[in-house]
Formats: C-alpha cells, sequence, structure tokens
C-alpha cells in the first residue's frame, strides 16, 4: 500500500488538482487494480490527505483555488477577479468562467459557495496566469472583467466601476471591444463615458 501512496504523492502533490483516472492509470501500471486505486483515494481522502474537490478531481491543496482546475479551460473572473488583483476589499465566492458543457450556477467545493459560468468561446480570452500562495491560476485582466460584467448582465457599482476605469489599458480594451458583440461593445464604451 505505501509503495502506491508513495507514488500517488509524487505525481501529484505539485499540481493544483489531480484526476482520478490519472491515479487509477498509475496505480494499475505499477500491479494494482482498478478497485484499489479507488479504495485508496478514498482512503486518502478520510486521512485528509487528499481532497475530493468534485467528482473525478482530487488535489493534495485546501485552498479554495484548486476548484477551477476541475473546469478547464477556465479562468476566475467577475467579483473573483476584481479581489485577485485587489481592486477592491469585498470577499467573494469563487466565479469560475469556463467554456465546458457544465451545470452553471452556484455550487458547494470545500465547504464553500463557488458560482460557474458558461461563456461561448468566441469569447474566451482577455485572461493571464496570477500566482495565487503556491500556484498560478488563470484570471481576466481589468479590461476583460469589465466586458464580462457586460456580458454577464452584473451589477457594478460606482465606486467599483471608478477603481476599473482607473486601471483600465484603453488599447488593450478597444482590441478587445473588436471580438464581441455589438450590443456589448455599445454597453461598455457608454459606461466609461459616464
Amino acid at each position: 500500500m505505501m509503495k502506491y501512496i508513495n507514488e500517488i504523492r509524487k505525481k501529484f502533490r505539485k499540481l493544483p488538482l489531480f484526476k482520478t483516472r490519472d491515479a487509477v492509470i498509475i496505480i494499475t501500471k505499477m500491479g494494482g487494480t482498478r478497485g484499489y486505486a479507488y479504495l485508496l483515494l478514498n482512503h486518502l481522502a478520510k486521512r485528509g490527505e487528499i481532497t475530493r474537490i468534485t467528482k473525478g478531481y482530487y488535489s493534495f491543496e485546501e485552498e479554495i483555488e484548486v476548484c477551477g482546475f476541475a473546469y478547464s479551460p477556465f479562468y476566475y473572473g467577475l467579483q473573483e477577479a476584481l479581489s485577485l488583483r485587489n481592486l477592491w476589499e469585498q470577499e467573494t465566492n469563487p466565479v469560475i468562467i469556463t467554456t465546458r458543457k457544465t451545470r452553471t450556477g452556484l455550487k458547494k467545493i470545500l465547504g464553500k459557495n463557488v458560482l460557474i459560468r458558461r461563456i461561448s468561446q468566441k469569447m474566451f480570452f482577455g485572461f493571464e496566469m496570477v500566482k495565487y500562495y503556491d500556484f498560478w491560476v488563470p484570471v481576466s485582466d481589468v479590461e476583460k472583467t469589465l466586458i464580462d460584467f457586460i456580458y454577464f448582465g452584473e451589477y457594478l457599482n460606482e465606486e467599483t466601476l471608478t477603481e476599473i476605469k482607473k486601471n483600465i489599458k484603453m488599447d488593450k480594451l478597444k482590441n478587445y471591444l473588436k471580438k464581441v458583440p455589438k450590443r456589448i461593445r455599445n454597453r461598455v464604451l457608454e459606461i466609461l463615458k459616464k
């Protein structure tokens, strides 16, 4: 049993997340069975060494920000992007924006509320990797965050809008606006004039 546990630790400890399928492959290559792999993961989860993020995904991390990797391709956006970029002080639930066909809405992951939003492939741009403790997560940049607020019909108060406006790079925003539907482009430009 220890040789399997050590191999799981070696392969996955430095990753934010790993799939059950990957652990099964490793254990079966070492001579174990598929059933034993599931039993081992369950044992490690009960001991608290790994955490079940969602069906088929585990992590050695207990940070809520690892949950987005279960919805790849994804980025953190909207209120969560504002928090991760220090543009507001409010505590937020993680907001995962993904192109995957998955159930959207509020989910409970690691005992916390996480909001899953789906976005079209055409609108999947405008994010970069940001350091979050010991790992990197994709987060929408300020310009795309503003566009996403309009795209998803989310409310932006004046204080937050002022902070966003201070941090926007107009050249980058203009390039992004060429990629979005006309109604969103017009709404963004209207908001910026206020």
